[in-house]
């Protein structure tokens, strides 16, 4: 049962703390991607993943991470966001890394033409007080991407072995 409850709510919990933060912050955490790796090695193995699944995912991530990283060295993207996009491929294998990308590209363009807009208008007085959306109106700033990252990956998350191996039913009666 802790398992379960393990698998269902890490993944998501760090995915929502990573766009809160981008958000509020502008910035993601390493410790939020090195979380991400950590339950990895924690839970891979208790859930029955084998050494040759495990390596397959592993290959995943240092894949998105050298691409991610080519993006970040051409200020496409930020460090964080290329990190978070590596730690989340880790975890979803090769599998659901094109279905992923793609949710995480449409929802990032959707994103930054909703900010590009939104940065066209002048910010209501009452909201000048908040430090984050001034940060976030400010036209100069860059765009949270780690937002449509942890979004694409939370709609692809109930798609994976992670989930799907789960008897929900049995976890809700205990």
């Amino acid at each position: 049962m802790m398992l379960d409850l393990a698998r269902l709510l890490v993944f998501p919990a760090l995915m929502a703390f990573a766009a809160a933060s981008d958000l509020f912050t502008m910035t993601i955490s390493n410790r939020v991607s090195l979380a991400l790796v950590a339950c990895f090695l924690v839970l891979a193995p208790l859930t029955g993943m084998g050494i040759n699944d495990i390596l397959l995912h592993f290959g995943a991530g240092a894949l998105m991470l050298v691409v991610a990283f080519a993006c970040f060295a051409r200020g496409w993207v930020g460090g964080g966001d290329a990190k978070l996009a590596a730690a989340t491929a880790l975890w979803f294998g090769f599998a659901h890394l094109l279905n992923y990308l793609l949710y995480a590209s449409v929802l990032g363009g959707v994103l930054t033409i909703a900010l590009l807009q939104l940065r066209q208008w002048p910010l209501p007085y009452p909201l000048t007080s908040q430090a984050w959306l001034l940060r976030l109106h400010a036209k100069e700033s860059g765009i949270p991407y780690g937002i449509a990252l942890a979004i694409g990956a939370l709609m692809i998350y109930p798609d994976t072995d992670w989930v799907t191996a789960i008897d929900l039913a049995h976890v809700a009666l205990r």
